[in-house]
């Protein structure tokens, strides 16, 4: 359970952070006027704290008036009671997805693949670079826009990290990033890698990488989730471990 919590804890200071949080009782809403995307828009309640319908209620309000999908992520049994007031109000359950951790004396580093540096983006053109390769992998547009750009700036000038797969052309292969921490802990995510670079053990070196970069500045706890059973063995072949349960949950 203190794992549960301080896990929970890093995403309320995640949205915290947001250009523009909103605070509603128990929850903070993460909003950030450039995008309506709503996984960078969503509430999370702190660890602990008792919820009421009246709370979920001036929830719904908050989000319309940001003009943003009513939408959460969060830990369940940080708020064991939250999803009945949730479905109760009408929201719809999206997901259940495992989170894993990784600590220093877990973490496992392979190889890296050979011809491809895995680096940290220090100028926009390398950022534009690198979110450009998560879309083209995840599906989305592919195109990174100036707002993109300036978010993962300002997460690695918060401390966050960011890593991207170079190749010796100067192609970006993949990347992948990590928040900034919360009381010694924070998320990896967009673990990406391009499709001619996959089956190379690129997504385990990169996974690696930023988790070590993490532990090197003092963080004691890295957290991810895994998007499918090929991320889940690529995380766990480098040391995370299943810890607990995320709730994804949304209304119309």
């Amino acid at each position: 359970m203190i794992l549960d919590n301080r896990v929970q804890q890093c995403v309320v200071a995640t949205l915290s952070a947001r250009p523009a949080p909103v605070q509603v009782g128990p929850f903070v809403v993460g909003v950030d006027p450039t995008t309506t995307s709503p996984h960078i828009n969503y509430a999370t309640p702190r660890p602990g704290a008792t919820v009421t319908a009246a709370d979920v209620t001036a929830l719904v309000a908050a989000f319309r008036a940001a003009g943003r999908r009513p939408r959460l992520e969060y830990v369940a049994r940080c708020a064991p009671g939250l999803e009945a007031l949730l479905t109760a109000a009408g929201f719809v359950v999206e997901a259940r997805h495992t989170y894993l951790v990784c600590l220093p004396d877990t973490l496992r580093t392979p190889p890296t693949p050979a011809g491809v540096d895995l680096v940290e983006p220090r100028t926009d053109d390398q950022r534009a670079a690198l979110v450009t390769a998560q879309n083209e992998a995840f599906g989305q547009a592919a195109v990174a826009t100036a707002a993109d750009v300036a978010r993962l700036r300002r997460q690695q000038a918060a401390g966050g990290v960011a890593v991207t797969a170079l190749t010796p052309s100067g192609d970006c292969a993949g990347g992948g990033a990590a928040a900034p921490p919360a009381d010694a802990v924070s998320e990896v995510a967009g673990i990406a890698v391009r499709a001619p670079y996959r089956r190379r053990g690129l997504a385990g070196a990169i996974t690696a990488a930023t988790t070590r970069r993490l532990f090197d500045a003092g963080v004691e706890v890295a957290w991810l989730e895994a998007g499918g059973a090929d991320s889940w063995r690529v995380y766990q072949r480098v040391g995370y471990r299943p810890a607990g349960e995320r709730l994804y949950v949304s209304a119309d």
